[in-house]
């Protein structure tokens, strides 16, 4: 009968007589194996802590796992923990009341028009907006919703928790994240010469960290639901510190809200009746500036009503500045509306010259002129008029992450050495 291959020096059996079996059987034959050391992979750590199922072959390779290994499997198993979705939780409203002490507290700083809290709810430190429904969901609706969002991660997009109802409002409830809005990153109030992204790269950090979160919205959720951020605004954007990492807010609001009709065969089971059409007012509720022209035109948001509003946000991060802001025209004493979007189409068309002086002023000159201009003409077919021509986003975050690794190495040719130079007089 012939053994089985197991030893890696194993060869071609040969008959033999059962005297010289006899002979060459022996405890040490296993020994010319190697042993496994302490960088086994994860799966051999694993096969060794089982029983003696394999005692053939237990006693000679002798794993052992050093405290330093068991400590690294720990801490990856932990990591990979935080990182799974958990299931949604459904807050009571006196939860909500006590943790904003009746409403009462004073609301968060970068809530914008969206009232908004920072509290402590069931342990977490998490930000609680409030917000009106469109569209009034059932309490089972509202569950299989919240779990498909809660079920979505990503980490350029801030996590959401859980919520509450109560009469005509929901309270979204998100984790809290530290930092500060793009608006605010951009627009110094206290001083318009100064900005936190004052480098190429914090920003194309920031536009490819974007990039990615909607494209996992629009395209990589695996739920097969065509999601709808329809909030994309600089203000709505976190940037944190000290990698300057943007992380996209108010990821679920509009389905929670009513604002989007989801058409899919898993929420059909849930579907109500047809709603009456929302009134008018309401239809365009929005920031000017952000808001696509179909959109102004029947209120409904699409993906591509997304598409457009992050061309303006890269128009805003590309200039610094505002979509919409107005100045003074000292000829006809009246003011006058300038738009990014104008803005951006009259620097490419008057070539590098011109885009230079587009761009954001203190970013100081320093910057790849062929990245900025190839990324300002995908900002501009985002916003194209014509939304059949705006590109999708799995599209678009394929060009801004070759956008970020060419300015990644044009940074890292004109890295200036770590010295001291002083050109006043001695």
């Amino acid at each position: 009968m012939c053994k089985t291959k197991m030893a890696t020096n194993a060869a071609s059996p040969t008959r033999i007589s059962r005297s010289q079996t006899r002979a060459t059987q022996s405890p040490t034959a296993s020994s010319s194996r190697p042993t496994a050391g302490p960088t086994a992979s994860f799966s051999d750590r694993a096969s060794s802590s089982r029983s003696s199922s394999s005692a053939p072959y237990s006693g000679s390779t002798g794993y052992r796992l050093s405290s330093d290994t068991s400590t690294a499997s720990r801490t990856s198993l932990t990591s990979l923990r935080d990182t799974l979705p958990e299931n949604p939780h459904i807050y009571q409203f006196s939860e909500i009341c006590a943790a904003t002490n009746n409403f009462l507290a004073k609301r968060h700083s970068s809530s914008g028009s969206t009232p908004c809290w920072r509290c402590t709810l069931r342990g977490a430190d998490v930000i609680l907006f409030q917000r009106k429904f469109r569209r009034k969901l059932q309490t089972s609706q509202l569950q299989n919703l919240l779990a498909l969002v809660c079920r979505s991660h990503h980490v350029s997009i801030i996590k959401l928790l859980g919520a509450s109802v109560s009469g005509d409002h929901i309270y979204l409830v998100y984790d809290f994240v530290n930092g500060a809005s793009l608006s605010d990153c951009l627009r110094n109030k206290n001083n318009a010469h100064f900005t936190v992204l004052s480098t190429w790269i914090s920003r194309m950090q920031v536009a490819a960290d974007l990039a990615h979160g909607l494209d996992y919205i629009h395209n990589k959720t695996g739920l097969n639901i065509n999601f709808v951020h329809n909030h994309i605004k600089s203000s709505a954007i976190i940037v944190t510190e000290p990698s300057f990492n943007a992380r996209v807010c108010h990821f679920g609001a509009a389905q929670l809200c009513g604002e989007i009709e989801i058409q899919n065969d898993k929420l059909t089971e849930i579907s109500e009746e047809p709603p009456s059409p929302p009134a008018r007012s309401k239809q365009f509720e929005g920031v000017r500036g952000y808001m696509a022209p179909e959109f102004q035109a029947n209120g409904v948001a699409t993906q591509k009503t997304d598409v457009y509003a992050f061309g303006v946000v890269m128009l805003e991060l590309l200039s610094g500045e505002e979509p919409l802001r107005f100045r003074f025209d000292d000829q006809t004493r009246g003011f006058v509306r300038t738009s990014v979007i104008e803005a951006a189409m009259a620097a490419v068309d008057g070539g590098e010259g011109e885009l230079r002086k587009w761009v954001d002023r203190r970013l100081k000159d320093s910057f790849p002129v062929d990245v900025a201009d190839k990324l300002t003409r995908v900002a501009l077919e985002c916003v194209h008029v014509d939304p059949d021509k705006r590109p999708n986003m799995g599209r678009v975050a394929g060009k801004i992450s070759k956008f970020y690794l060419a300015s990644r190495k044009w940074s890292d040719a004109i890295k200036i050495p770590d010295i001291t130079l002083s050109l006043a007089p001695r």
